[in-house]
Parts: structure tokens; C-alpha cells; sequence
């Protein structure tokens, strides 16, 4: 028996929401521009990982491979560097939605 094509849970999917959609959630948004730390923190206890490794390309490649969310390495490091709040915001609100349906 050949396997010829993936079942649909696997297919691509995109985030949620934006990188530029912080009015989606404005808490997410306030932690994210006044307590980025502390946001990171967050994100990582919530993923089951080290605190330190919240922010930027690691736990963003990490989580998209988990949810098969496009994207690559180098797009995960130009996001994690020139926009970290942003993305952190991003994955935060990804998280809660997943929550929401069960997915997480």
C-alpha cells in the first residue's frame, strides 16, 4: 500500500491572526508593548519550555512546527528580530485560540 497524500490534518495552515493585528486582543497587546519579559514568560510556561526561550525564532519555529503553520527558519528569525513585540503578541494570541477550541 502506497501513501500518495497527507491526511488533511496535516495541511499547511496560517496563524490566526496577523502580525500586525494587536487590536484583536488588547491585553495581549499592553503585555506585549509594557512587559515583553514578562509576555515571553508566559508564552514559554504555557509551551512547557524554558522561560528564557519565550521570545524570537526558537519557540516561534518550535510552535509552527507543532501546528504545522507555514513559514520557515529565516522568516521566524527576520520576524523574532525586527518586530519581537509583534510577533510574541502573535503567538500569544494564536495560543489563546487554540485554547479556545481545543486545539492546544
Amino acid at each position: 500500500m502506497e501513501v500518495t497524500s497527507q491526511p488533511a490534518a496535516f495541511a499547511p495552515r496560517e496563524f490566526h491572526t496577523g502580525l500586525m493585528s494587536c487590536c484583536e486582543d488588547m491585553s495581549i497587546c499592553c503585555c506585549g508593548c509594557f512587559c515583553l519579559p514578562c509576555l515571553g514568560c508566559s508564552i514559554a510556561s504555557e509551551m512547557k519550555e524554558c522561560c528564557l526561550c519565550g521570545l524570537g525564532m526558537p519557540i516561534r519555529s518550535v510552535y509552527r512546527t507543532k501546528y504545522n503553520i507555514q513559514g520557515s527558519m529565516c522568516n521566524d528569525f527576520c520576524v523574532g528580530y525586527y518586530c519581537m513585540p509583534c510577533a510574541a503578541c502573535q503567538l500569544k494570541r494564536d495560543i489563546e485560540i487554540r485554547k479556545r477550541t481545543g486545539e492546544f
